[in-house]
């Protein structure tokens, strides 16, 4: 018994379909195999870092309302491994924040710090203030999903926090969560480029 190859069966069904139907049809042509698809292209990097070991170096810096969170989280940082410069403030006397939101986001817009994390009474301020600084994408952040997202969709270099709004525990966990989220790239790379390009506007 003789077997039918795959471009004959197509042309009987080609004929009983046009006969069937009385129209002509275009006769179909031979199935092409499957294209692999280009693999995944890694998520841009944002982060202005060529130094490999500047990527475990975090710029703090904190205004007297943030002063003890700060203290506090350059302990935390340290036991997790990370390099720590200290922008200050070192009391709890009155300063003004956008002083330290600059000398940090000074040095992450250099390329002096991996990351930079502010902390003031509410976050808003400093997150203002460091935003001004050409490269920084600073995010406040209250809470795990903030954290996430702020890394996650808008490759953040700065966060800033608000010492009066959340606990010691509170800031443990969003400034672990946020260190340790990487930027997803795909449909985001073009966003965060987007943002970016307002700058030479």
């Amino acid at each position: 018994m003789s077997t039918v190859s795959d471009s004959e069966l197509q042309e009987i069904v080609h004929r009983v379909v046009q006969q069937t139907m009385g129209g002509v049809s275009t006769p179909p042509t031979p199935a092409q195999p499957a294209t692999p698809s280009p693999p995944e292209s890694k998520p841009e990097d944002f982060e202005n870092i060529t130094d490999q070991a500047t990527r475990r170096r975090i710029a703090i810096g904190a205004d007297h309302g943030g002063f003890v969170m700060k203290e506090n989280l350059i302990k935390f940082l340290k036991e997790g491994g990370y390099q720590v410069d200290d922008c200050g403030t070192y009391s709890t006397d009155s300063v003004d924040y956008p002083d330290f939101a600059y000398a940090v986001a000074i040095k992450v817009s250099e390329g002096k710090a991996w990351r930079g994390i502010i902390i003031d009474g509410a976050g808003i301020g400093s997150c203002m203030a460091a935003n001004k600084v050409l490269g920084v994408r600073a995010a406040m952040c209250y809470d795990h999903a903030t954290a996430v997202n702020s890394r996650e969709h808008n490759a953040a270099n700065v966060l800033t926090l608000g010492a009066g709004l959340i606990g010691m525990n509170l800031a443990h966990q969003i400034v672990r969560t946020w260190l340790e989220t990487e930027f997803a790239g795909g449909r985001h790379s073009r966003r965060v480029s987007k943002i970016m390009n307002i700058e030479k506007k």
